[in-house]
């Protein structure tokens, strides 16, 4: 099949948002970046060169591969994210910090493996549906039961860093993908289910989990204590009003907010631009999300279709994550926000993902 140039319009917004993600962390990060390593331009620097430069060049050379190319390789990428979840436990590799084993080393370099998982396990899962049946997916013993044990076996690896916002990003990825491939409604919602059961356990079963879990529900209980973050969050949100303090003048990333560089970003664009540029943010974010479903739809097979719903549906879910948290809407996870939150693991499989849908969209149909 002869094919045409990626999507422009993807393009175009991925672009932006990598911009927009860049100018916004180098104001947020400043003032802790000065702090920690005496250097206000760090974090900025560090997701120049650690992140976003190979991230582009992963989206480039993603985009230029022929994606089809990947669809034989399934049972690779399976086997490839159960090993870098694994190497986090080596000896010599893995690196605790702060009681979670979520880091690897090698030659100096440090990279989270959990965040290249989801683009691994997203192939995955696209190449194993595309090659079955459309009724298979609608049965137990050929669909669902065959679906969920490679998925549990690597949520188990997840849980066990811990790592609950991976977990709640990669789950909800797959369930959409899932539903995408023709799993039937009521299978969806019985998965649904099934996954707020075990975050329940889980909230249930460790208490610092069972702590962030009470102060979503009563953030005012401990200002200073667990309710701290979410209570900083709140003023910072609040502060910007409809058109916010002004680019570089917020507050709280002078150390009140803890994590203004990652998780709390969002916080942090909400008190400086504004309710307004939060607003067309979202929706240019929104946008990017229909634009990955719209490729999705248009793909000429059904490994496309998979792989472009999911880069659009793991961008969807964990923005969603991300901004509820810092909102109050739901607990406190850990969660980035794509192309903005510090992070160049991320940002590079974030890239990669993006890169992948670029791909899909030279082979769509017209």
């Amino acid at each position: 099949m002869k094919h045409g140039g990626a999507d422009k319009t993807f393009l175009w917004i991925v672009v932006g948002l990598l911009l927009f993600g860049g100018v916004m962390l180098l104001s947020a990060s400043g003032p802790f970046g000065y702090q920690k390593f005496g250097d206000s331009l760090y974090f900025f620097k560090h997701q120049l060169v650690f992140g976003l430069l190979p991230g582009a060049a992963a989206f480039a050379i993603c985009a230029i591969l022929d994606y089809r190319k990947l669809r034989g390789f399934g049972g690779l990428f399976l086997i490839a994210s159960i090993v870098l979840l694994v190497l986090v436990y080596v000896p010599g590799l893995g690196l605790n910090v702060g009681g979670s084993s979520r880091w690897v080393t090698i030659a100096g370099l440090a990279f989270q493996p959990s965040e290249f998982v989801k683009v691994l396990f997203l192939l995955y899962a696209a190449a194993w549906m595309a090659a079955k049946p459309p009724q298979d997916m609608k049965t137990l013993e050929r669909g669902l039961f065959p679906f969920l044990v490679p998925l549990g076996a690597v949520v188990f690896l997840l849980v066990a860093q811990p790592n609950t916002g991976t977990t709640m990003v990669l789950v909800g990825t797959v369930f959409l993908m899932y539903f995408v491939a023709g799993a039937p409604y009521t299978w969806f919602v019985g998965l649904s289910i099934a996954a707020v059961a075990l975050v329940a356990a889980l909230v249930k079963l460790t208490p610092y989990r069972a702590a962030r879990f009470m102060t979503f529900l009563h953030p005012e209980l401990d200002p200073q204590g667990i309710g701290y973050h979410i209570n900083q969050a709140y003023l910072a949100i609040g502060s910007g009003g409809f058109f916010g303090l002004g680019y570089g003048h917020s507050r709280q990333k002078y150390l009140y907010l803890p994590e203004v560089a990652g998780d709390s970003i969002f916080a942090i664009m909400a008190e400086e631009l504004g309710f307004i540029a939060v607003l067309f943010f979202l929706l240019i974010l929104a946008a990017l999300v229909v634009r990955c479903f719209r490729i999705a739809a248009r793909a000429p097979d059904e490994f496309g279709t998979y792989l472009a719903s999911g880069v659009g549906g793991w961008i969807a879910v964990q923005s969603v994550l991300n901004i509820a948290s810092m909102l109050g809407l739901l607990p406190i996870t850990g969660v980035t926000l794509p192309f903005v939150s510090y992070g160049s693991s991320a940002l590079i499989a974030l890239c990669i993902g993006c890169g992948l849908v670029a791909s899909v969209s030279k082979y769509s149909r017209s």
